[in-house]
């Protein structure tokens, strides 16, 4: 299974995306905002990054932008609940997988993670 760095400033549903993707025998690491995700990602290697996009102190956009040039092979899921931050997103298109639109139940976020990490595999074949 994969080893996954939630990046999630509102505690409950970073709990509640963890245990999820724990349930589905991922090893899940956890950080409340987008510099402490920084910081983590250096201890990897990860094989894939849940970001929410809004986040105090580095929000998820700057998180890709320097993951992405830190960590060129890194896998990128992003997550938001707000459109116009989706849109901020768009630029992005060759460095994350997709934005899952938030609020989302435990299947499609599920779903969104192993899609991504599908087309990580592929993309190695």
């Amino acid at each position: 299974m994969a080893k996954i760095l939630i990046t999630e400033d509102e505690d409950s549903l970073r709990m509640f995306v963890a245990r999820a993707l724990r349930l589905d025998g991922h090893e899940t690491h956890e950080a409340g905002d987008g510099a402490e995700g920084l910081e983590k990602l250096s201890e990897g290697p990860f094989d894939l990054l849940l970001s929410d996009i809004r986040m105090p102190v580095m929000d998820g956009i700057e998180l890709v932008h320097q993951a992405s040039a830190r960590f060129p092979g890194l896998k990128i899921l992003l997550m938001t609940g707000y459109a116009e931050q989706r849109e901020r997103a768009d630029d992005l298109a060759a460095k994350v997988i997709d934005v899952v639109q938030k609020p989302f139940a435990l299947p499609d976020i599920r779903r969104a993670v192993a899609s991504a990490l599908a087309a990580a595999n592929s993309h190695a074949a």
